[in-house]
C-alpha cells in the first residue's frame, strides 16, 4: 500500500520494548530527545511491565506488538503448547532451525497459534492503541505465521504490519562489510515480503514502501542514518533499530544525534507512527511533531 504522497514520510521504530529496562530507557529517551516515533512491545519481555508503564506515559509514542516465536519466552505454559517451548518456556534460539520445524512440523501450528492469541490477548489487557504488528527477528514474515496473521487479522485488530524490504544496492552504496549476511538476508526477505505483500493489500493492511533495518541490523548509526536520509525518495518509509544503554548504545546516540534532527528538518521530511496511515483517520491518531 505504498504512499502516492510527494512527501517523504518516516517511521523510526524501536524494537525489544519490554526486552530489558535498559532497552526501555534508551527508547523512551529517543523518543522524548530524539526521532523515534514508534516501539515494538515484547509481551514476554523481562521489563515489559515496566515498558507498558512508560508507554502510558508517553502517549505520541506509537506502541506495537513484536511477536516473540523464536529467541525468546512463550506466555503459555510448555504443558499447554507441547514443543514448542522448553521447561523454561524458551522457543528455539536458532531462527533457522526454528523456521525449518514452524513449516514442517504440522502439529507445532496448533499451539504456535495458541501463543500467538496469547501475545495479542496480553497486549489487548494493556488498553493501548495497537500501531502494528511485527516478530521477532523478523518471524511474522514466515509463511505459516504469517498465513495464521492474514487468516485472523481482523480478531487481532491488525491494521498496520511491518513489510521488511529493505533495499540491497541503497544499503552497499552506503555502507561496507558483512556481504554475506547482507545477501542471504536481502534474498530470503524480499522472497517472503513479495509472498506477503499481495494478501496485505487485499485486506487492507497498511505498510510502507520500504523498511531499513534488516541488512543494518546492529550498526543503525549516525553516520549511516545521515546517508540514509539524504537518499529517500518521496514515499513513506520505517526504519527500525535496536537501542538500549549497553551493547547498542551507538544506535541510541544516533537516534538522539542532533545532527540528524537537523537533517531530518532540512530535508522536510515528517515523522509519523503507523497509525497516522490508517484510514479513517480518528482522533487518537494525530501526527507526531518535533519536540
Amino acid at each position: 500500500m505504498a504512499s502516492d504522497n510527494p512527501r517523504i514520510r518516516l517511521i523510526v521504530n524501536g524494537d525489544d520494548f519490554g526486552q530489558s529496562s535498559s532497552a526501555n530507557r534508551a527508547i523512551i529517551r529517543a523518543h522524548r530527545e530524539g526521532i523515534l516515533t514508534t516501539a515494538s512491545l515484547m509481551m514476554t519481555g523481562n521489563a515489559s511491565d515496566g515498558a507498558i508503564k512508560l508507554a502510558r506515559e508517553n502517549p505520541n509514542l506509537g506502541v506495537g506488538i513484536h511477536l516473540v516465536l523464536v529467541r525468546g519466552k512463550s506466555i503459555l505454559k510448555p504443558s499447554e503448547i507441547i514443543g514448542l517451548v522448553n521447561q523454561r518456556f524458551e522457543f528455539e534460539p536458532r531462527p533457522i532451525r526454528a523456521g525449518i520445524r514452524y513449516y514442517f512440523s504440522k502439529g507445532l501450528h496448533p499451539f504456535i497459534r495458541q501463543e500467538i492469541n496469547s501475545q495479542f490477548a496480553e497486549f489487548r489487557r494493556t488498553g493501548l492503541l495497537l500501531d502494528h504488528v511485527n516478530g521477532h527477528m523478523q518471524f511474522h514474515l514466515h509463511p505459516t505465521i504469517f498465513n495464521m496473521l492474514k487468516r485472523d487479522f481482523k480478531a487481532w485488530n491488525i491494521r498496520a504490519m511491518r513489510l521488511s524490504r529493505d533495499p540491497l544496492l541503497t544499503n552497499l552504496r552506503l555502507s561496507a562489510g558483512r556481504y554475506f549476511y547482507r545477501l542471504f538476508h536481502a534474498a530470503v526477505f524480499a522472497r517472503l515480503a513479495g509472498r506477503a505483500v499481495a494478501a496485505m493489500d487485499r485486506r487492507g493492511i497498511v505498510h510502507t514502501d520500504r523498511v531499513f533495518g534488516l541488512l543494518q541490523d546492529g550498526r543503525m548509526t549516525e553516520s549511516y542514518l545521515l546517508k540514509l536520509l539524504d537518499n529517500l525518495w518521496p514515499g513513506t518509509f520505517e526504519i527500525y533499530c535496536h537501542p538500549d544503554e549497553d551493547e547498542h548504545a551507538h544506535e541510541l546516540e544516533a537516534l538522539c544525534s542532533p545532527r540528524v534532527r537537523a537533517k531530518i528538518e532540512e530535508l522536510g521530511i515528517e515523522r509519523i507512527r503507523y497509525q497516522d496511515l490508517f484510514k479513517p483517520r480518528t482522533a487518537r491518531t494525530r501526527e507526531v511533531a518535533p519536540t
